[in-house]
C-alpha cells in the first residue's frame, strides 16, 4: 500500500479499533490484577458471553484467527483423525499450514463454488470408517460467513450439525466474520449457534472492531477438558488477558457488534446497488460486507491507483472489495464514480 491516500477495500482488518473498544483497553489499564485470565475482566466478558449464549459453556480468549482455529480444532480431535473444510476455507487457503502442522491431523477439502459445503459432500469423505489405514473424519469446519462473503442458513448449519452428530463427529464454526453473518441473518449468536447444534466456535471479533483478540467458544461445559492446555501449547495464553478480554465486554453488552457489522453490510450492498448496472460480473451473492466481481483487466491497475484491493484470482480477473465498519458512503460513491470513468 505505497499511497496512503488510496481508500481502502483490502481487507476489514485494515479498519481501525472502535473508539468504545478502544477506551475500555484504556480502563483495564489500572492499578494491577491477577494474569493469565484469573483478572475480573476476564469474567465479566465471560458473563457477558453466558448472557448471550447461556450458561453451558466455555469461553477461552486468545489473541488471533489462527490462534483460535487452531487451539479449537486441537481440542477437537486426535493426530490420526481428519477435518472436513471447503477447498476455499481459510484453514485450507490461508493458515500456512497451520493446523495441519501443530494439530497433526489430515485436512480433507471439498470443492466449493462458493465457499459452503453440504451434508451429501461430507457424507462422500467417510469411506474406510474404522480402517487404520486411513485418518478418520472427526471434525467439520464450516465458515460463517464464508470465504466469499455467502451465509449458512440456520437449517444449512442446522441440517449439517445433526449429521455430524449422528455420525459421531464434531462441527467446528470459524467465526472470523461472524457477527456480519448475524446481522445479515437478523439473528442473535445462540440462535444461529449454540441452538442450531455447533460443538465449537471461533468466534472473531478483530475484523468487526477490536484492537486483536478472538474468542473460542465450546457449546457444553468440559466437553473438550484439554483444551486449556492446547491453548497454552498453541501460544495463546495471554500473560495480561485483561487487555484481550476487556474489548469485549462492550463489544458485546453495547451491541458494537452488531451496529459495526450492519454498516459494514450495508456499505457493501449500497456499492452493488450502486454498481449493478456497469459493464462488470458480480461473482456471489451480495450478503456481507465483500464484493467479489471479475473487472475487464485493463482497469484494475489504473483502479488500484486510487483504492486499495486485492485481485483474488489472477486468472479470471476476479476482485475481492471488503467494506468495514469504517467505510463511508462517500468512498462508496468515490469508488463507483471511478469506475464509471475507467469503464467508459
Amino acid at each position: 500500500m505505497n499511497n496512503p491516500h488510496r481508500i481502502v477495500l483490502a481487507s476489514d482488518n485494515c479498519a481501525g479499533v472502535h473508539p468504545r473498544v478502544m477506551q475500555a483497553i484504556a480502563e483495564a489499564n489500572h492499578g494491577q490484577v491477577s494474569s493469565y485470565g484469573y483478572d475480573p475482566y476476564t469474567q465479566v466478558a465471560i458473563q457477558e458471553f453466558k448472557k448471550i449464549l447461556g450458561e453451558n459453556i466455555e469461553v477461552l480468549f486468545v489473541s488471533n484467527g489462527t490462534g483460535a482455529n487452531v487451539t479449537a480444532l486441537s481440542s477437537m480431535i486426535q493426530p490420526f483423525e481428519a477435518v472436513v473444510a471447503a477447498q476455499t476455507s481459510h484453514l485450507h487457503e490461508d493458515e500456512c499450514g497451520a493446523p495441519e502442522r501443530i494439530t497433526g491431523c489430515k485436512f480433507i477439502s471439498v470443492p466449493s463454488q462458493n465457499g459452503k459445503i453440504t451434508v451429501d459432500q461430507i457424507q462422500r469423505t467417510l469411506v474406510r470408517v474404522g480402517d487404520e489405514h486411513r485418518s478418520q473424519v472427526r471434525v467439520v469446519s464450516i465458515t460463517q460467513s464464508t470465504e466469499y462473503g455467502t451465509v449458512y442458513t440456520l437449517e444449512e448449519i442446522r441440517e449439517i450439525a445433526d449429521f455430524c452428530h449422528k455420525n459421531q463427529l464434531f462441527l467446528h464454526v470459524d467465526g472470523a466474520r461472524i457477527a456480519n453473518a448475524a446481522a445479515a441473518l437478523g439473528v442473535g449468536f445462540r440462535e444461529m449457534l449454540r441452538d442450531t447444534g455447533a460443538d465449537a466456535v471461533s468466534f472473531g471479533a478483530t475484523k468487526n472492531g477490536l484492537m486483536m483478540g478472538e474468542a473460542i467458544i465450546f457449546f457444553g461445559k468440559n466437553r473438550f477438558p484439554n483444551a486449556k492446555y492446547f491453548r497454552k501449547q498453541n501460544m495463546q495464553l495471554a500473560s495480561k488477558m485483561r487487555f484481550l478480554s476487556a474489548q469485549f465486554i462492550p463489544y458485546l453488552a453495547e451491541n458494537i457488534w452488531l451496529q459495526n457489522a450492519e454498516h459494514a453490510n450495508r456499505m457493501a450492498k449500497l456499492f452493488y446497488q450502486k454498481a449493478k448496472h456497469l459493464p462488470i460480473t458480480f461473482t456471489q451473492k451480495v450478503e456481507v460486507n465483500v464484493v467479489f466481481a471479475i473487472l475487464p483487466p485493463e482497469i484494475i491497475e489504473p483502479l488500484q491507483e486510487k483504492f486499495y484491493f486485492y485481485v483474488w484470482n489472477e486468472y479470471t480477473n476476479e476482485v475481492r472489495l471488503m467494506f468495514s465498519f469504517q467505510t463511508t458512503e462517500k468512498e462508496v460513491e468515490k469508488l463507483v464514480l471511478e469506475l464509471e470513468k475507467l469503464l467508459k
